[in-house]
């Protein structure tokens, strides 16, 4: 279990640095991430390089005890490769470059950026690969994450070159992107640019290709850096860090090139919950790569800088977070950043070691996580035990949230709603693509599926066929892989697996919104009772059995959610989107007809159990003492538990034999 955060001695006189690696090892640290923004350091110029200060550190956490997680320094181009190289800078949609000053102002597809981060990754991979400190290299550093898109001349080059792979010829790519709508048929792919500022809506295949092409662009820059350090003989695993669910970067199409998935998290202290945030990321980066283990790679010790109002994090929550995420796999658990910084723009981000000193909470709470996560036994990776899985597909995120669509959806609170429903009614679940092995679950929740591929609608027919109970959401199978029409009308591949025809969205006007028009409407029958919003379809149920309809409204009396049998299993559609407790009446239906218990029965909200292996994790994010009846070992000193009483935050790791 390895412990620790990101280190930048190079902020720092190097006489700190033996203080920081005592402090370190009575903090309990065994890894620490190095050189994230070490570019300027390393190469002072383009033709100088300066390792030694490099050699010294890594000597001194060697010494210590101390594994170093050890980066490629590539995530910020220091201000002479930007002023030699002007033409590696990204731009905004109206051609404007950023410039240095900030950090990840680079264009990912820039020819002149890619030679210098080669050039430097080359001389610290040759220099390190065989470091015996080195148990780990870390490409780059959030991919993405202030700079989504670029629109650079670069871009623009590399998108055009990207086109002609994908679809061989300009005619393939005009009748995919039907450019014979508003007379924007190329002739060449010269004519092609990226979809910048414009007068009115731009195409809408276009954009979806451009988020494609954006995802892949940064994809080449870190296969690019994992192969250069391959090639220098380095035999350590390979990772970069992610950022949850993260719109910009498809991390499903990427986490089969990382060696160990990695995650940062920052769910603000201020909202109560926020602990399901936490939870997400965990059961997603456990799902992206199954059965390996993962890191969390940055977490806050305390308060943040970056958000209007920057709470400090509770006594307890910075432990019950990070067992949080123990429970759902990490087998490590760092953070941003070791010392709190003196300058900078996060200056005010707490660190592992306070600005305030070692005579702090966030010290002592810092030292007592070090040492329980240093007391638990070794863990297993994910053994498969969840039984419910929750799709989420990157490609229909970005077609869905398209503009001039029958209404706004918010692709990520959408599957979120359904998430955390599952995780009240404490539920375990995977999240997962369209198209993964769903043999092993009993229930799968597809939410609003508007971008369905052929393959993706096969897998859950047969997921079905073989036994499976699978509840579909308004705004699926609308539309094929270049976000355009089937022929036939809509819902044509799921149409006989669900029995029901969708004729119509019926956009319902948004609760902010003004004016006439109807604002939800009311689904009832058969025990459910619930309201729906934003969307109301006109189904037919040809085949399907009504379990509820609309009540009232221009729907009245149309199906709101149907059933239907086939084979061993069920499919379910919902025409609307449901509030949390709607979430709830049709999750508890659909788990009751697929056999699915929750972790731990009778828990209240506000209490989460998971399982890991044997390991079965309580921990009370509520305001009031709660006590909880649970029987196995305690997992740390080995007594016999039976029921355990939890504080606000507190937390029980109990080995149990189911």
């Amino acid at each position: 279990m390895h412990y620790g955060a990101d280190y930048n001695p190079e902020q720092w006189p190097e006489e700190v640095w033996p203080e920081d690696v005592a402090r370190m090892r009575e903090a309990g640290v065994t890894m620490v991430s190095l050189g994230i923004f070490s570019w300027a350091r390393i190469q002072p110029s383009e033709h100088e390089f300066d390792f030694e200060w490099l050699d010294r550190i890594i000597g001194l956490l060697h010494d210590g005890g101390i594994a170093v997680d050890l980066a490629t320094a590539t995530a910020s181009p220091p201000p002479w490769a930007t002023v030699a190289y002007p033409e590696m800078l990204a731009a905004d949609e109206n051609g404007t470059p950023y410039w240095h000053g900030s950090r990840q102002h680079y264009a990912p597809s820039s020819p002149a950026y890619r030679k210098l981060a080669a050039a430097l990754v080359t001389r610290i991979a040759e220099r390190y690969a065989q470091h015996p400190a080195v148990v780990l290299w870390h490409v780059n550093n959030e991919y993405g994450c202030h700079l989504n898109i670029d629109y650079s001349d670069a871009a623009r080059d590399a998108f055009r070159s990207w086109l002609q792979n994908r679809y061989g010829s300009v005619e393939a790519l005009n009748d995919a992107w039907g450019t014979m709508f508003w007379s924007q048929r190329y002739g060449s792919f010269a004519e092609v640019f990226p979809p910048r500022h414009a007068p009115y809506s731009h195409n809408p295949g276009q954009l979806l290709d451009y988020r494609r092409f954006t995802s892949d662009m940064l994809f080449e820059c870190y296969r690019m850096e994992r192969d250069i350090i391959r090639a220098a003989g380095a035999l350590q695993p390979i990772t970069t860090n992610f950022m949850g669910a993260f719109k910009p970067v498809n991390y499903a199409q990427w986490a089969a090139e990382l060696d160990v998935i990695s995650d940062d998290l920052y769910p603000d202290p201020n909202d109560p919950e926020g602990f399901r945030e936490g939870a997400f990321h965990g059961d997603l980066m456990r799902s992206l790569k199954p059965g390996t283990p993962w890191l969390l790679m940055e977490q806050a010790s305390n308060a943040v800088n970056w958000r209007p109002s920057n709470a400090p994090k509770a006594p307890g929550q910075l432990a019950a977070q990070s067992l949080q995420a123990v429970a759902r796999g990490a087998d490590g658990i760092l953070f941003f950043q070791w010392r709190q910084s003196r300058a900078g723009s996060e200056k005010f981000h707490s660190g592992m070691l306070p600005h305030a000193g070692t005579e702090t909470r966030t010290w002592r709470e810092v030292v007592a996580l070090g040492r329980t996560l240093g007391d638990l036994p070794a863990l297993p990776a994910d053994d498969g035990s969840a039984r419910v899985a929750i799709l989420l597909d990157w490609e229909n995120w970005w077609a869905i949230e398209n503009p001039d669509h029958p209404t706004s959806l918010d692709y990520l609170s959408l599957v979120r709603g359904w998430y955390d429903a599952a995780h009240r009614l404490h539920v375990q679940v995977d999240l997962v693509p369209p198209t993964a092995d769903l043999s092993r679950y009993r229930a799968v929740i597809a939410p609003h599926l508007y971008l369905l591929t052929e393959q993706a609608a096969a897998n859950l027919s047969g997921f079905v066929d073989g036994g499976g109970h699978l509840l579909v959401t308004a705004f699926t199978d609308v539309v094929d892989t270049n976000d355009r029409f089937r022929t036939g009308g809509f819902g044509t591949q799921l149409r006989r697996l669900l029995g029901v025809v969708v004729e119509d969205f019926g956009a319902l006007v948004a609760p902010a919104s003004s004016g006439p028009g109807q604002q939800q409407v009311q689904v009832s029958g058969g025990g459910f009772a619930f309201p729906g919003s934003l969307l109301a379809e006109e189904v037919q149920a040809v085949d399907a059995e009504v379990l509820a309809g609309f009540d009232g409204g221009r729907q009245d009396g149309m199906p709101g959610l149907t059933a239907r049998r086939r084979g061993a299993g069920s499919a379910y559609y919902l025409a609307t989107v449901p509030d949390d407790d709607g979430a709830r009446q049709v999750l508890q239906h659909l788990f009751g007809a697929a056999q699915v218990q929750p972790v731990l029965p009778g828990l209240p909200p506000t209490v989460e159990a998971i399982r890991r292996g044997r390991l079965l994790t309580v921990i009370n994010y509520g305001d009031e003492a709660v006590d909880v009846e649970v029987q196995g070992l305690d997992a740390v000193d080995g007594r016999a538990v039976s029921k355990v009483s939890l504080q606000p935050f507190g937390y029980a790791l109990v080995l149990t034999d189911a």
